[in-house]
């Protein structure tokens, strides 16, 4: 029996969150990571990484018997996705109020929907000003190169 063909939409539909930039170093089942590993595989400091758990952004990492961090690809995972966050400009309280509201469960879905949508309306906001200061940066870069080109001509005589 086949199954019927994906619709279009699904086709396309990538699941962007599972996909880090870098893709964890170990496959799952081999994944448990020191702190220092984690700092070395996102960029981000130990003293960061520490200070994420303290504040609710890093859920319960897991520690060894003797009380050392144990980090996975999920975690990985995780930090890239709070790394996204944070390129978003995200604030602070509110990256601990979404993993909050994760950590709650599926019951909590709309309200983080909300939180991202309002993220998103932020970054379109930013990236049409962008846009608009890339077009001044442009037109005042293409005046200075007419007018070096212009210059350059008189120098030459033509």
């Amino acid at each position: 029996m086949t199954s019927a063909p994906l619709r279009e939409p699904e086709l396309e539909r990538v699941d962007l969150c599972a996909s880090a930039d870098l893709p964890p170093p170990r496959p799952d089942g081999q994944d448990h990571y020191t702190i220092s590993e984690v700092a070395a595989h996102t960029g981000l400091s130990v003293h960061t990484l520490r200070w994420y758990e303290r504040i609710g952004l890093m859920p319960d990492v897991d520690r060894s018997h003797t009380g050392q961090r144990r980090y996975t690809n999920a975690d990985l995972g995780w930090l890239s996705f709070v790394n996204k966050l944070r390129l978003t400009g995200m604030a602070v309280a509110d990256m601990v109020r979404y993993a909050d509201l994760v950590r709650q469960g599926d019951h909590t879905t709309a309200e983080r929907r909300a939180l991202l949508s309002t993220t998103r309306d932020d970054v379109l906001r930013r990236i049409a000003e962008l846009t608009s200061t890339l077009a001044v940066l442009n037109f005042k870069i293409d005046l200075y190169t007419e007018a070096d080109d212009d210059t350059a001509r008189v120098s030459e005589g033509t």
